[in-house]
């Protein structure tokens, strides 16, 4: 028998505020025709005054209490990813905790940037699996609209604001591909591009500074690394690309999602996307596409799912689990 980390709750939080690319267009050299040709973009959220990460993570943790029937006593821990947290400290994550009446257990921030969900979850993952916890909140929250250079048109029209949860319990399985629950995980690093993707301040320049990317480079970095620890992930839980039933992939670039799933030979029938209404939002976008993909009827009970994402770091991993 195997312990597993089981998904039965999952929920997402979206602000207010919709901006369709058409609103770039009076500011910036760049139409809606450029940035949906470039990128599959054609609207984001953005936070609204005052409202801060936590926030949103909270909404998109009761979403997912709510899906699974629990109260937030009865959680554990809370794992939070995000690059945008309220505060340099406490965690976003012990925000939340207070947010959602959670009393109990403990909560902490992960970071590393897109890649963060697939690194919480993999963490929340070895807490059910050596015992440390049996109900995990696992959430992906991001304002990015807070670290823009609006004058910069290759990067401010890619990102937006929103929050995804998923709630982990643990549950006991076979041992087999069968099993319900996260089957393998793969993270991966590598600090020698750290100049292809970071933000130019931090609380050590006394600066909050911003987001800054080469995105050719990263691109031609990610198809690359996506496929490859997704295959990973796979090879680990015994199982194959035939096997898999849904990618739900980082959602940074159209083209990124096309080429990593031809790499893996899999059609974009396969392929949850949600990057034209949502833009990236780092952390968040895995848990949000996991939550839409729910919504719209596509994921259902049994399915085998790998998501895979990368980020700043540069830093990327993936997470292979049945629904």
């Amino acid at each position: 028998m195997t312990r597993r980390a089981v998904v039965t709750g999952v929920g997402h939080y979206l602000p207010e505020r919709v901006v369709p690319n058409s609103e770039f267009e009076a500011t910036l050299d760049t139409t809606d025709e450029w940035i949906r040709a470039r990128s599959g973009i054609e609207r984001r959220h953005f936070a609204a005054e005052g409202e801060t990460t936590s926030d949103l993570a909270a909404n998109a943790a009761r979403a997912a209490l709510a899906d699974a029937g629990v109260s937030a006593e009865d959680v554990d821990a809370i794992v939070l990813a995000t690059s945008t947290a309220d505060l340099t400290f406490p965690s976003a994550a012990t925000m939340v905790q207070a947010a959602i009446g959670m009393t109990r257990g403990f909560a902490f921030d992960v970071q590393a940037v897109c890649a963060g969900f697939v690194y919480a979850l993999s963490n929340a993952s070895a807490l059910i699996a050596s015992g440390q916890a049996d109900k995990v909140l696992v959430i992906g929250a991001e304002t990015f609209s807070r670290i823009m250079d609006w004058t910069d048109r290759s990067t401010c029209v890619l990102f937006g604001d929103g929050a995804g949860a998923l709630l982990l319990e643990a549950q006991t399985g076979e041992g087999t591909t069968d099993d319900r629950g996260i089957l393998a995980t793969d993270l991966n690093s590598d600090g020698r591009y750290k100049d292809l993707l970071y933000v130019d301040g931090g609380v050590s320049t006394q600066s909050t500074g911003y987001l800054r990317m080469q995105g050719n480079q990263v691109f031609r970095h990610a198809i690359e690394k996506l496929a490859r620890t997704a295959e990973t992930s796979l090879e680990r839980a015994g199982l194959t690309n035939d096997d898999v039933d849904w990618i739900v992939p980082h959602q940074a670039n159209i083209r990124i999602i096309q080429g990593t799933a031809k790499k893996m030979g899999l059609g974009m029938d396969k392929v949850i996307v949600t990057v034209q209404d949502h833009g990236n939002t780092s952390a968040a976008s895995i848990p949000l596409a996991l939550s839409v993909g729910k919504q719209r009827g596509q994921i259902k009970p049994g399915d085998l799912i790998v998501t895979e994402a990368i980020g700043g770091g540069l830093a990327w991993g993936s997470v292979v689990l049945r629904w």
